[in-house]
C-alpha cells in the first residue's frame, strides 16, 4: 500500500509539471483523440460495407467511401500532426525545466552532499534520468491516451453492433488490468536499478577519462576495463530484465485476448447465434478483436516508457528535495576589518567517528597572518572550510569581527573572504573571465589586467595566441600547474576581500614561479587578515603566529624563533625540510 501511495505522490507531482501547458496539453488531447476517432470511424464503416453494399450489391456506398477516404485520412494526419507534435513540445518543455532545477539544485546544495555523491551519478540525472521523464510525459502518454481512446471506440462500436458477442471484454478487462498492475511494480523496481547503473557507468567512464594519464602511466588499463565490464554487464541484466517482463506481460495480453476470440467464434457457432448475426456484424466483431491485439500490445509496452519515467521522476525528486544548503543568517556587511576567532571548536565530518578537529582554540586580528603548519590529514585545510562555513562545527563557534558566522548572511560572508586552494578550479573560459569570476559586474579590464600583473599571469601570456582572451580549456587543462595557480591568485586578488585563505596556494609552483609570485603575496597579506596553510615554512617564517595542528589538536603555537627555541614539532619539521634543501 506505501508503495502504491508513494508512487501516487509522484505522479501527482509529475502531472505538476504539465498543468503549467494546459493548453498545449488540450489540443494534444484533442488531436490524439481525432486520430483515434477517425480510425474508429473507418473501421466502424466495415458492417454496413458488407451488409448493405456488398450484400445488397448497393454501388452507391462504396462510390461515397471512395470520395471520402482521402480527405478523412488527411484530417487523421492533421490530428496525428497536433497531437504528436504538440506532445513532444510539452516533453522538451519539461526535461527543459526538469534539468535546469536539478543544475541550480546541484549548485545550491551543502558541500557535505556532494562529498558523499559521484559526480558520475549526478551528470546521468542531468542526462539520462529527465530524458526517461521526456518519454514518459512525450512518448508514453501519447500511446495512453491515443491507444486508449481507440481501444474504447472500438468497444463502444463492438457493443453497439453485437452486446453478446462483446460481453466477453468484461471478463477479461480485470484479468488484463492485475496484469498491468503487477507489470508496472516491475517495472519501476527494474528501472530504478537500471538508473543506478547508469550512473555507475557514467562515473566508470568519468574516471577513467579524467585519470587517462594515471592509467597510462600505471599500466591501469586493464583493471579499468574489468572494472567498466562489470557495471556494464550489470546494466545489461537489468535491460534484460526489463525486456523479460515486457515480452511476459504482452505475451499475456494477447494469449488472454486469443481466448477472448476464441469465447466469441465459439459462441458465434451456435444455432441461436448463426440465426441472428449478418455476415457483416460477424466479421466486424472479428476484425475488431484482432484490431485490438495491437493497441493492447502497445499500451502494455509503453506501460515499460511510463513506469520508467516515473522511476526517473522519483530519482530527480530525491535530489531537488534535498534541502538547500542552509542560510539562516541575517548580518550582512560591506567589508568586515577581519578579526578572527576560534572558539573551543570541534568538528566531525559526517559519516565519521573520529573528530577532525578538537577543541580547536586561536585568534587573529585585523591585518594579521596565521600560518597552520602540519602533516596531511591534520586538520589544516578543515579550519579553512570552516572559515568559509561549507562545514558547521557541532561545538564551538568560529567569530569573523565577534559575530557568529552563523549569524551572518551567506552571500555576505563569503564576499569577506578570498580562498586560493592548492586544488585549481578553472572554467572552460577566457583567461580574463577566470579571473574575474564571480565579479564580473564589479570590474573593469584594466582591473583584471592589473590583478594579472600582481600574480605575474602576463609573463606566460605571451605565449598564448589571444593573450587574456585565450581559452583556457577544461579546468584550465591548456595550462601548467603553476599557470593555473597564478590565474587562481590574480582572482584572490581582485577580489580584495578583507581575509585572504592561502590553502597550499604554492604548493603546484616551480622555485622561479614562487619566487615571483612571493612578494605579490606578501604585499596582499598587509592589508587583510591571512590564514596560510603551508608546507613549505620558507614561505611562513614572517607569519605573526604559527599553528603547529596534529591530529586535529593544536600541539603549539607562536612566532617562527619562539618555536624554534622550543625544539618540539615544528623545529623538528623545519630541520627536516632544511635537510632537504641541503
Amino acid at each position: 500500500m506505501q508503495q502504491i501511495d508513494y508512487s501516487a505522490s509522484q505522479l501527482r507531482r509529475f502531472t505538476g509539471y504539465l498543468r503549467d501547458y494546459k493548453l498545449a496539453f488540450a489540443l494534444a488531447v484533442v488531436g490524439m483523440i481525432g486520430y483515434s476517432a477517425v480510425d474508429t470511424y473507418v473501421v466502424s464503416q466495415l458492417q454496413p460495407l458488407i451488409d448493405e453494399s456488398l450484400g445488397n450489391s448497393d454501388h452507391e456506398y462504396l462510390r461515397l467511401a471512395a470520395y471520402a477516404i482521402v480527405p478523412l485520412f488527411l484530417l487523421r494526419g492533421l490530428f496525428n500532426f497536433l497531437g504528436t507534435y504538440m506532445l513532444s513540445w510539452i516533453g522538451s518543455r519539461v526535461v527543459m525545466r526538469m534539468r535546469q532545477q536539478l543544475f541550480e539544485k546541484y549548485i545550491h546544495l551543502p558541500v557535505s552532499f556532494h562529498d558523499n555523491n559521484a559526480v558520475g551519478g549526478l551528470i546521468s540525472k542531468v542526462t539520462y534520468d529527465t530524458e526517461q521523464v521526456a518519454n514518459a510525459s512525450g512518448k508514453a502518454l501519447l500511446t495512453i491516451v491515443r491507444e486508449g481512446a481507440f481501444v474504447i471506440g472500438l468497444l463502444g462500436v463492438m457493443f453497439y453492433q453485437s452486446w453478446e458477442l462483446s460481453l466477453v471484454f468484461l471478463v477479461i478487462g480485470p484479468v488484463v488490468a492485475v496484469i498491468v498492475a503487477f507489470v508496472s511494480k516491475r517495472f519501476r523496481i527494474v528501472s530504478r536499478n537500471i538508473q543506478l547503473s547508469m550512473g555507475n557507468v557514467t562515473s566508470a567512464v568519468e574516471q577513467a577519462v579524467k585519470g587517462h594519464k594515471v592509467v597510462l602511466m600505471f599500466g591501469g588499463q586493464k583493471i579499468e576495463e574489468d572494472r567498466f565490464a562489470k557495471k556494464n554487464n550489470f546494466n545489461r541484466q537489468q535491460t534484460m530484465k526489463l525486456a523479460v517482463t515486457q515480452i511476459l506481460s504482452v505475451s499475456s495480453i494477447q494469449v488472454i485476448a486469443s481466448i477472448a476470440l476464441a469465447v466469441v467464434l465459439f459462441i458465434a457457432s451456435t444455432p441461436q447465434m448463426i440465426e441472428e448475426l449478418t455476415a457483416g456484424v460477424f466479421i466486424s466483431v472479428v476484425f475488431y478483436m484482432v484490431l485490438l491485439l495491437k493497441p493492447l500490445k502497445q499500451l502494455t509496452t509503453v506501460n515499460n516508457e511510463f513506469q520508467k519515467g516515473m522511476a526517473a521522476c522519483t530519482s530527480v525528486f530525491e535530489v531537488l528535495d534535498e534541502n538547500d544548503e542552509p542560510d539562516n543568517g541575517t548580518v550582512t556587511k560591506q567589508r568586515v576589518k577581519g578579526n578572527l576567532s576560534f572558539e573551543n571548536v570541534t568538528f566531525t565530518y559526517p559519516g565519521k567517528n573520529i573528530p577532525a578537529l578538537k577543541n580547536i582554540s586561536f585568534s587573529a586580528k585585523a591585518g594579521e597572518t596565521v600560518a597552520l603548519v602540519g602533516r596531511s590529514g591534520s586538520g589544516k585545510s578543515t579550519i579553512s572550510s570552516l572559515l568559509t562555513r561549507f562545514y558547521s562545527p557541532q561545538q564551538g563557534e568560529v567569530l569573523l569581527d565577534d559575530i557568529s558566522l552563523e549569524d551572518y548572511d551567506l552571500k555576505s560572508l563569503r564576499s569577506q573572504f578570498a580562498l586560493v586552494s592548492q586544488h585549481v578550479t578553472l572554467f572552460n573560459d577566457t583567461i580574463a573571465n577566470n579571473i574575474a569570476y564571480g565579479s564580473l559586474e564589479k570590474v573593469s579590464r584594466k582591473d583584471i589586467e592589473q590583478a594579472a600583473d600582481i600574480a605575474h599571469v602576463t609573463e606566460f601570456l605571451a605565449q598564448l595566441p589571444d593573450g587574456l582572451d585565450s581559452i583556457v580549456g577544461e579546468n584550465g587543462l591548456m595550462l601548467s600547474g603553476g599557470q593555473r595557480q597564478r590565474i587562481a591568485i590574480a582572482r584572490a586578488i581582485l577580489t580584495n576581500a578583507p581575509v585572504l585563505i592561502l590553502d597550499e596556494a604554492t604548493s603546484a609552483l616551480d622555485t622561479e614561479s614562487e619566487r615571483l609570485i612571493q612578494d605579490a603575496l606578501e604585499k596582499l597579506q598587509k592589508e587583510r587578515t591571512s590564514i596560510v596553510v603551508a608546507h613549505r615554512l620558507s614561505t611562513i617564517e614572517n607569519a605573526d603566529q604559527i599553528i603547529v595542528v596534529e591530529q586535529g589538536q593544536i600541539i603549539e603555537k607562536g612566532k617562527h624563533h619562539e618555536l624554534l627555541e622550543k625544539q618540539g614539532h615544528y623545529a623538528q619539521l623545519h630541520t627536516l625540510q632544511f635537510g632537504d634543501a641541503g
